[in-house]
């Protein structure tokens, strides 16, 4: 339908706004996409563009996500290298078009849900005579419906309203970034619309989508890392338009990846978060690798890494990883002291004490070295090692300068950059406290007036803001090294006894227990139990076989040796004595047992050996037999399957189209209407399925020439019902219009009086208060005051215009050197294009000498072999005639000798056996005149035994053997008409055996 207009994309677009007009968007949608999707015009104009943004309109009007991202697809692969300007601003378009129409919706959706909430009926209400708990609660069914009601229309609202919305906008944002992956033109403009698909994952929490523009992002970002640029840092060709990573592109992606981290965080997605850490790792690699080959090349802004390192102190925070939570804001604090130099003291003392505080939340315990377990501290440093390396690598994609992130490893960074001169002295009391103190019985007292100096209610301090969130993670802290001290001083402890030490740390002890149980499974080293039956606590393994009590019976028993030793000497002596003669047997008869258990042993393995051998041949006999009648069945089994697999297959035939026959014949019988339900496969079967084909095409045809009467007659009665109601409304049709002109004639009568009495009203003001402002001299002010305003004007407008023209000449001045740049840049291309064209003419022109040569050689090649087949059929026609002049010397010989032995005995030619009788020069029982001399046995040859010999026998000059041997002057004529009467010349195939 659209051919007619692809030859001018205008006409396309003039005859889209026109079917758009009348209602037919699907048609304009369909005549736009083949007019991008032709491959006639591949150049851009700036009609294409129009055409693009009124197809983008028809396809937010329809919501077609799928039409949209082709087009665009279409667009791009057209004005991506003639004009990126262009579609730049056809996305921008798009996308703005996109959100606004979505943010209608959602608008819509809130004004529908407002009304709807507006016009139900309050729960309170409906359950007011319900409520049992007293005045202003809420009874259990009240709370019940609460949580169970829902608006049944939202779903639908939503559904209808807004989800096609946001699936139209999702949908584009994906094609966008697609599109623009690898163009470093509008890289801006990838990113741009990166940020905004965050943000709309953030506005409407869309966390499946969120997923998948991380993973689509990653994908982007990983292709451009394998594929962008090589080794050597030079640009490859691999991906389209991409022209390598500089610094505004690493910049641009670290921008995209923190907007990332923040979303996360906001939707609450931290594995989504800590992949966007690796992202920015990546990022930060290919960075390094640029400085490392290009020295000039700029590091990433101090602004852009102190807002990364500003997410990972809340990204950490929220996962209360507080370790790397703490390195983030170390990180943070050195990059603001290094590059912040307007940051004030009270600024750094409040992130010094930030990063001090932090460090202190890390829970840690110290490693103890005498307990003496065994296996238990194996596993425990194979655990340790496994989760060092996790936290080496984490540390080494944060960039934290470490390979062994720990407590211990920040406080001493902490201490080596002089953080403890800049922090309050409380805190330094603090960190005194956890790292030095041992006394259980004090450690909480000492700390809680600590604590309170923390918290945002004891202090009005700016510091409180960024301080006072950890004064829960300090407690736990400070409940740990009370827990550690305690199971260093005692083994049982008395529950109420740890509710008095841990009173000051404002947790009750549900929470003490909690935190208890959370410490015994983070941390290895400390082991405790609660024991609510006896109400106390219990510090240790207990492990019934632990590896301190593993030796506790050996012990013992030697123990009491000694003691029965000391206590009876002489027992002791004779026990010991029993038992020495007893080694001595044994040392004696040792080698004698040893040699009879070796014999025995050879015995035995000798003897096994043979059984093994005989059992082996015995199986291989069994196998060998067994597979031979193995081999037999399978190759019967093969047999008889393949038998019924074609069997089957001609059954399985029959019964298909047995069945399609059926299935006709039944589709027919229901259409007559017919029950075939009732009729079984034989009857089905048995009906005849053309006269069923001519029934139901007579009951089709009897159908529609009913329904085409009853439409008739339909259309008849409602013309005359029509004009019978117009026939009778028309009187009063008249009188209605007739008080209607009165009613508005006297309406505008009435209007006309009332508005000139207005205006006089108003006239009679205006005089009044024109009178007054003329007394006071107000318009002279006002007009001395215009010509103030309007001379500062008009000097501004000089100042303007000079700068203006100033712009002008640079600019012009500008444009003239691109101009003349762009000449040399053509005269360029063009030489380069000559140079290129003349290339490919000298290569054009060698090519078709070279097959020029090819095809004379050919020629040649086909001339002596035609030639070499006319001499070998030369000399197969030589080898012919040779062949056929050896045989006539060898033939007439005998035929000469019985034509001459006929023509001396009886003066008459010669006739052969076969000819005679025949009516061929001589009668048959003429002996005199040329008989045979054989006697009566030769006529008609049937009695004579060589009488053939002659037949077939043919020479080149004419003779033939049906009427004579044809050498004598009479004959050739008969053997001529013989030929004649008998076959053509040369046929000897029907003369032949």
């Amino acid at each position: 339908m659209s051919n007619q207009f692809f030859h001018k994309p205008e006409l396309a677009l003039r005859r889209a706004l026109e079917l758009q007009g009348i209602h037919q968007s699907e048609a304009a949608l369909s005549l736009l996409h083949d007019v991008l999707s032709s491959r006639r015009h591949r150049t851009w104009s700036p009609a294409y563009e129009q055409i693009m943004i009124a197809y983008l309109n028809l396809c937010l009007k329809l919501h077609r996500a799928r039409e949209a991202k082709d087009g665009l697809h279409q667009y791009r692969n057209l004005a991506q290298a003639q004009a990126p300007g262009s579609l730049e601003k056809v996305i921008r378009y798009l996308l703005e078009k996109a959100e606004d129409q979505c943010s209608k919706a959602k608008a819509a959706v809130d004004a529908a849900a407002v009304a709807a909430s507006e016009a139900s009926t309050p729960l309170s209400i409906l359950d007011d005579g319900d409520d049992d708990e007293g005045d202003g609660g809420i009874g259990p069914q009240t709370l019940l419906l609460s949580s169970m009601s829902t608006d049944p229309a939202k779903s639908q609202r939503d559904s209808l309203m807004l989800l096609p919305s946001l699936k139209f906008l999702w949908e584009i944002y994906r094609a966008v970034l697609d599109i623009l992956r690898s163009n470093s033109k509008l890289e801006h403009v990838y990113h741009a619309t990166a940020q905004s698909a965050f943000q709309f994952c953030r506005e409407y929490s869309r966390r499946i989508e969120f997923r998948r523009l991380c993973e689509l992002l990653r994908m982007h970002l990983g292709n451009l890392q394998k594929y962008g640029d090589d080794v050597s840092g030079k640009q490859n060709n691999k991906v389209r338009g991409w022209e390598g990573w500089s610094s505004e592109s690493i910049e641009l992606h670290l921008q995209t990846r923190f907007a990332q981290l923040e979303t996360a965080s906001s939707l609450k997605l931290y594995t989504e978060g800590f992949r966007t850490v690796e992202d920015i790792s990546s990022i930060m690699t290919i960075s390094n690798h640029r400085r490392k080959q290009n020295p000039d090349f700029p590091p990433p802004k101090a602004k852009l890494m102190a807002k990364y390192y500003e997410q990972l102190i809340e990204l950490f925070w929220v996962s209360e990883n507080y370790l790397f939570h703490a390195f983030a804001w170390y990180k943070y604090y050195i990059l603001c002291k290094e590059y912040n130099k307007s940051m004030s003291e009270e600024l750094k003392t409040q992130q010094a004490s930030a990063v001090l505080i932090a460090a202190l939340c890390i829970p840690s315990l110290p490693t103890k070295t005498d307990d003496g377990h065994g296996s238990s501290s194996t596993d425990n440093r194979f655990m340790d090692s496994v989760m060092q390396e996790k936290m080496s690598r984490m540390a080494t994609l944060l960039n934290f300068n470490t390979r062994n992130p720990s407590r211990e490893t920040l406080l001493e960074e902490i201490n080596g950059q002089d953080i403890f001169s800049q922090v309050p002295d409380y805190l330094k009391d603090l960190y005194k406290l956890l790292e030095h103190g041992s006394d259980p019985l004090v450690l909480v007292r000492q700390g809680k007036p600590l604590l309170d100096q923390i918290s945002p209610q004891a202090g009005a301090d700016a510091s409180s803001s960024l301080v006072g969130r950890y004064v829960q993670p300090l407690g736990n802290v400070l409940l740990l090294k009370l827990l550690w001290n305690l199971s260093s001083a005692y083994h049982t402890v008395k529950i109420d006894f740890i509710k008095e030490l841990t009173d000051g740390l404002g947790m009750s002890f549900e929470n003490v227990e909690k935190s208890i149980v959370l410490f015994t499974q983070t941390h290895k080293g400390l082991a405790v139990r609660i024991d609510h039956r006896a109400g106390c606590l219990r510090f240790g393994d207990a492990q019934l076989e632990s590896d301190a009590m593993r030796s506790q019976l050996t012990v013992l028993g030697q123990q009491l040796e000694k003691v029965v030793a000391s206590l009876s000497p002489d027992s002791f002596k004779a026990k010991e004595a029993t038992r020495a003669s007893i080694y001595q047997t044994v040392r004696d008869v040792r080698d004698a047992e040893h040699a009879k258990m070796l014999e025995r042993k050879a015995h035995i393995e000798h003897r096994k050996e043979e059984i093994e051998r005989l059992a082996q041949e015995k199986i291989k006999r069994e196998q060998q037999q067994a597979a031979a009648e193995e081999a037999a069945r399978r190759a019967e089994e093969e047999r008889r399957i393949q038998r019924e697999q074609q069997l089957r297959e001609i059954e399985k035939k029959k019964k298909v189209e047995m069945e399609l026959e059926n299935d006709k014949k039944e589709k027919l019988l229901q259409a007559l209407g017919y029950n075939t339900e009732t009729m079984t496969a034989e009857q089905v079967a048995a009906t005849d399925a053309e006269k069923l084909q001519k029934e139901h095409q007579d009951k089709i045809n009897k159908k529609r020439e009913e329904a085409e009467r009853k439409t008739r007659d339909a259309a008849k009665q409602l013309d005359y019902l029509v004009r019978a109601i117009r026939i009778e409304e028309l009187p009063l049709i008249k009188a209605k219009y007739d008080e209607k002109v009165k009613l508005d004639r006297e309406e505008y009568e009435k209007e006309v009086v009332q508005k000139a009495q207005r205006a006089k009203e108003q006239w009679e003001s205006d005089i009044k208060e024109k009178e007054i402002l003329s007394n006071h001299n107000v318009f002279t002010y006002m007009k001395e005051f215009q010509e103030k305003a309007m001379e500062g004007r008009r000097l501004k407008y000089v100042v303007i215009c000079s700068e203006a023209d100033k712009e002008a000449e640079l600019r012009a001045e500008k444009d003239k050197m691109k101009r003349a740049r762009k000449r040399k840049q053509d005269e360029e291309k063009r030489i380069a294009d000559e140079a290129a064209r003349a290339k490919r003419e000298e290569e054009q022109r060698i090519a078709e000498e070279e097959r020029r040569k090819k095809e004379e050689a050919r020629r040649q090649r086909e001339a002596e072999e035609e030639e070499r087949r006319k001499q070998e059929a030369a000399r197969m026609a030589e080898e012919r005639e040779r062949k056929d002049r050896q045989q006539e010397d060898r033939a007439p010989r005998s035929s000469r000798e019985l034509d001459s032995a006929g023509t001396g005995g009886g003066g008459g030619k010669y006739v052969p056996p076969s000819r005679r009788g025949a009516g061929g020069g001589t009668r048959s029982d003429d002996r005199t005149g040329g008989g045979s001399r054989f006697g009566d046995r030769g006529i008609g040859g049937s009695s004579y035994p060589g009488g053939g010999r002659y037949e077939g026998r043919t020479d080149r000059r004419g003779a033939g053997s049906g009427g004579g041997s044809g050498y004598g002057g009479s004959d050739r004529g008969g053997g001529a008409r013989d030929r004649r009467e008998d076959g053509p010349p040369g046929d000897n195939s029907r003369w032949r055996r």
